[in-house]
């Protein structure tokens, strides 16, 4: 689920091309970094789980260390961001499918829409099925996915290792190499590679150690082992991307940049896999949203800081498919609205670059949580002081920083979306507190 969250072929595939335009080569170096930053948030989230795993993850830590109000942001961050997400990540799954069966449908708006919602709603019934239906599709997509990003580095390597495109460098890599401005800019893209991989710790109570306390649980497990492989994924193939392409073919590859490394790697019909495989992981990251978002409404309506009805359990398949269902029908009106309404559509373009200011917002209160909540481990050696306390700390700032030198970057619409759409959260948090203030 950590691996499927972040989508990894999605990310290379629609991200590859802004960040090679922002920091040429330095991309590299770009991910590598940022995904130190992202493991430091990594652990914060591991050591609060050790609190109690809960369903809200970010929500329910930093509101135990922090107060329900900052509770109830951290998590309405995520549902906001993940509202969003359903139109960005449905979009292309549905172009890359009308590309295998309809090649002549990508232009139409109508066919793209109706794709679009199909594969939503199937997702959707997946996971409202239960998690292990959830967890078994995972697996087998995944699986397919990284067989077909494996062909595609292994091609690379022996096609383009000895006249690479772009000759590797140490270059690459060097944290001389950036100035505040260029490693700034960069981490702006970079870090959102990362962005799904927590999942894992809102389905910590439907794991098996759910109930364990004070240790690592399933959930911890999987994120940290998610982590570890996305960091080298990404790595690999952004060397790749770059061995491959010129700067001109990542230009114009914009968000096919896997289907043009299978062009020149691969004849026909095999190029096709890479498109597959993008598929794949756009499927698999719509599903861990939905199962995200419904898990952290779950367990907001569950403490009634939401209306309780969104934490229905179905009685067979003991998920909250109220919950789900909402996220459903919220996108399906996303995407219908965005095909048929021009300045909704340019609104939802800016949605796609806002989802990073709510990232960065309720990530950096969990490291923000986890560096109070643990202060005491810096008297407890270097180990715990670094993994407890400095590397959330640290990581939480960066976060804030991101979010911070993002704001001006962005035009009024992206900005009404990022920093609006958090602060549309004062509303149900004020019907909540008049619920209990009238025992409704």
């Amino acid at each position: 689920m950590g691996i499927a969250g972040t989508a990894p072929a999605f990310s290379v595939a629609v991200t590859t091309a802004t960040i090679v335009a922002s920091v040429g080569v330095l991309s590299v170096g770009s991910i590598f970094y940022c995904g130190l930053i992202m493991f430091g948030i990594l652990l914060a989230f591991i050591h609060l789980s050790k609190i109690t795993p809960h369903a809200g993850a970010s929500y329910a830590w930093v509101g135990h260390v922090f107060g329900k109000n900052w509770g109830f942001f951290a998590g309405w961050g995520l549902l906001v961001a993940s509202i969003f997400f359903m139109v960005s990540a449905t979009i292309p799954a549905a172009t890359s499918t009308l590309v295998i069966l309809f090649p002549d449908k990508v232009e139409n708006t109508n066919w793209v829409t109706a794709t679009a919602a199909i594969w939503l709603t199937v997702v959707t019934i997946v996971v409202t099925k239960g998690i292990k239906h959830a967890s078994y599709a995972q697996i087998v997509l995944t699986a397919l996915e990284t067989a077909v990003i494996f062909a595609l580095i292994v091609g690379a390597f022996v096609q383009y290792g000895k006249h690479p495109a772009h000759a590797p460098s140490f270059i690459w890599f060097s944290p001389f190499s950036f100035t505040p401005q260029v490693f700034a800019t960069g981490a702006l893209t970079a870090i959102f590679f990362y962005w799904g991989w927590d999942v894992t710790m809102n389905l910590s109570e439907e794991t098996k150690t759910g109930a364990a306390q004070h240790e690592l649980n399933a959930a911890s497990k999987g994120a940290f082992w998610a982590m570890i492989n996305l960091i080298l994924f990404f790595i690999i193939m952004m060397i790749v991307v770059l061995i491959v392409l010129t700067d001109d073919e990542i230009a114009k590859a914009n968000t096919n940049v896997l289907y043009a490394i299978a062009n020149k790697l691969f004849p026909k019909p095999w190029n096709y896999l890479a498109v597959m495989s993008t598929i794949l992981s756009t499927v698999g990251t719509i599903e861990t949203q939905i199962l995200q978002f419904s898990r952290s409404m779950f367990a907001m309506a569950r403490d009634e800081m939401l209306h309780p009805r969104y934490a229905t359990i179905h009685p067979e398949w003991q998920t909250p498919w109220v919950a789900t269902v909402v996220i459903w029908a919220l996108g399906i009106v996303l995407l219908f609205s965005s095909s048929y309404m021009p300045s909704v559509e340019s609104i939802l373009n800016s949605s796609i670059l806002s989802i990073g200011f709510q990232i960065c917002f309720y990530m950096s209160l969990a490291g923000f949580a986890c560096a109070w909540h643990y202060r005491g481990k810096l008297r407890e050696g270097v180990y715990n002081a670094g993994s407890y306390v400095l590397w959330p700390l640290l990581a939480a700032l960066f976060m804030v920083f991101i979010a911070l030198y993002s704001i001006p970057t962005f035009d009024f619409i992206t900005n009404m979306l990022g920093i609006g759409g958090l602060l549309i959260g004062f509303i149900p948090l004020f019907l909540g507190r008049l619920r209990a203030r009238q025992g409704l």
